[in-house]
């Protein structure tokens, strides 16, 4: 990874958007910090394109793509996306699978969470499991003391032994059924809503992350930027970012911001 100060001018004053993951991103020690969400607005304002990409949950996102300066969310590590059509005062939601798929899997999941607490002490469902509509989230630091990195990869391991696909994020462990993640929702998100192939123009997009679950838009976009805190992931990412800021979480978006604004 380069320094993110040594983006070329060229390449920085040709980006029209910031993608960015949430969680330990955007926010820092799971709060979302006056700077970090003046600096969304800031983007925003300017004329960039903001899109969270999270494995937080649909209900999060409901909030989110109302309330916050973005055009769009996607969210459980791409089961959804949701935008807020101001113009026609309402909240567009797509999802991969219908709602009846969606419950089945509900009721899948539910077993194999109640699985994973019985195997793994001190693990715990992620608190904001109750509003997920597509995937199971285990806490292994957010909510509950930190767990060793073995427990972290049984949680892992039973979740693929599932038939699930399992990501690791920097809180939490998500499985989910199926063979998306949050690129290929992203790639939908701009043919749908934007208008827009995502392959031709994803040089003029950057998109920032932190955590293993992130390995597929570091891998994809070619500015990737890693907030200074990505740096313990590494050796789980095939392909790490392009650039990193020299300040973790929120303080790292923040310095991102500033840098494609100045």
């Amino acid at each position: 990874m380069k320094t993110l100060a040594s983006m070329p001018d060229d390449v920085r004053r040709r980006v029209r958007g910031v993608l960015a993951d949430i969680d330990d991103t955007i926010t820092t020690h799971g709060h979302l910090t006056p700077d970090a969400y003046a600096a969304l607005a800031r983007l925003r304002a300017a004329g960039k394109r903001v899109v969270p990409i999270t494995g937080r949950p649909a209900g999060w996102c409901d909030h989110i793509a109302r309330m916050w300066p973005v055009d769009a969310i996607v969210g459980e590590n791409g089961a959804c996306y949701m935008r807020y059509d101001a113009s026609e005062r309402q909240l567009v939601k797509r999802f991969v699978v219908d709602e009846a798929e969606r419950h089945e899997h509900r009721r899948r999941l539910h077993v194999i969470g109640d699985k994973i607490l019985a195997a793994v002490p001190g693990c715990a469902l992620a608190s904001d499991q109750h509003y997920r509509e597509s995937d199971l989230a285990i806490d292994f630091c957010e909510d509950v003391d930190p767990l060793p990195r073995a427990a972290v990869d049984l949680i892992l391991a039973m979740m693929q032994a599932e038939g699930m696909t399992a990501k690791v994020s920097s809180i939490h462990v998500n499985g989910w059924f199926g063979t998306y993640d949050k690129l290929t929702m992203t790639k939908t998100l701009f043919a749908e809503a934007f208008g827009e192939d995502l392959g031709t123009e994803r040089d003029r997009y950057v998109f920032a992350g932190d955590s293993p679950n992130d390995a597929p838009m570091f891998a994809y976009f070619p500015n990737a930027v890693g907030v200074a805190n990505v740096v313990p992931f590494l050796e789980r990412i095939a392909i790490p970012p392009a650039y990193v800021t020299t300040r973790e979480a929120g303080a790292g978006f923040v310095e991102l911001a500033d840098f494609l604004l100045k």
